[in-house]
Order: structure tokens, then sequence, then C-alpha cells
């Protein structure tokens, strides 16, 4: 190699190592905090299955297992899910209408005594397994993200911009426990 294209190569190459650092901290930072917004643990929730955050506040919807007076879980609406307005006092506070109908609300169907399927009104390509387990006789949540089996604990929506119909949902992130290792995992996937 000549001088001249040894010394143009060395600056390309630093130039290429500095945009790489640059890029890679950029996509840590963003993995590590997607949202500029600080968001509370929901803790001491009777009968919690999971929970969903999202941009644009630190409001947190809740979803728990709806029993009857008889202790038995209803069969015809078995999620109860409401509000934990953080943003105000963290009162607790149903779904409007058009959020149970239209954005947050679940809909259901029995499989069987123990087993239900779920559907989130407003993002139908993601079903969800409510049923009984075994081991601890508690029920739990699942839903299939990337290939993974997930029993769900959380889930974060990334919400840039939109409108109150129209939110532009950048991509959602699914964090629970990995049926197949029992390890905590996070699972982002885009919402098309």
């Amino acid at each position: 190699m000549n001088k001249l294209s040894f010394k143009y190569f060395r600056k390309l190459l630093i130039v290429i190592s500095i945009l790489v650092n640059i890029l890679s901290n950029d996509l840590m930072a963003q993995a590590k905090n997607p949202s500029p917004l600080h968001f509370p643990t929901p803790k001491n929730i009777d009968n919690m299955l999971f929970y969903i955050q999202r941009d644009p506040n630190t409001n947190t919807a809740i979803y728990a297992i709806n029993y009857q007076e008889n202790g038995k879980i209803n069969k015809s609406d078995p999620i109860k899910a409401y509000w934990i307005r953080y943003a105000e006092k963290g009162d607790k506070k149903d779904f409007s209408y058009i959020q149970r109908k239209f954005a947050y609300g679940i809909e259901s169907k029995t499989v069987n005594n123990e087993e239900f399927e779920l559907q989130f009104v407003s993002y139908k390509k993601l079903p969800l397994t409510l049923k009984k387990i075994e081991s601890d006789q508690k029920y739990h949540v699942f839903v299939s993200v990337n290939q993974k089996k997930i029993q769900v604990e959380k889930i974060f929506v990334r919400i840039e911009g939109g409108s109150f119909w129209l939110p532009n949902v950048k991509y959602a992130e699914v964090t629970g426990i990995d049926a197949s290792s029992n390890k905590t995992i996070t699972e982002r996937m885009l919402l098309k």
C-alpha cells in the first residue's frame, strides 16, 4: 500500500469506529430506557395477571382475574381490567367505554373449565391464553412472541405521536417468564 491510501484507509477506519460506537451507545440507551418516562411497578394488586404501560404517561392498565363471590372465576368475563392512574395520585379507575371497546379491553372465549382464549380489542393478532397451572394452582396468561412461549408479567407499548384514534405504535415489548427456561425475558415485536 502506498502512503496516501494507507492514511486514507486509517482515517476511514477511525470514522467508522466512531460511528459504530455512537450507534451502539444509542441503541443500548434505547433498549435500556425506551421511554423518557419513569414507570412505577404496580405492587400489592389483588389477583393481578399482568399490566400494560405505554407512552405518553405513567398510567398503568391492570389485568386481573375476575373472581365471583363464590371464589370461582367468572367464566363469561374472566378478566377484570382497570387503570391505576399514577399520573393522578395513583387512583384506581375503570376504563371508559371507548377504552374498553376500542383500545384496552379484552375479549374472551372459554376453551374448557380452566382455560380461556383472550384477545385485545385493539390488536387481534396477539392471541393470549389464560389458564390454571398445576404447579401453583393459579391462573396465568401466556403468549407466543418470536417463537417463545411467555408467561406474561407486563407489556410496554411504545407510542410516538399519532392521534387518539390512530396512535403511532412503534413496538410492544412483552416481559415475563420463558416457559422453556423458566427465566425472565423480554421480547420486542413490531406491530403492524
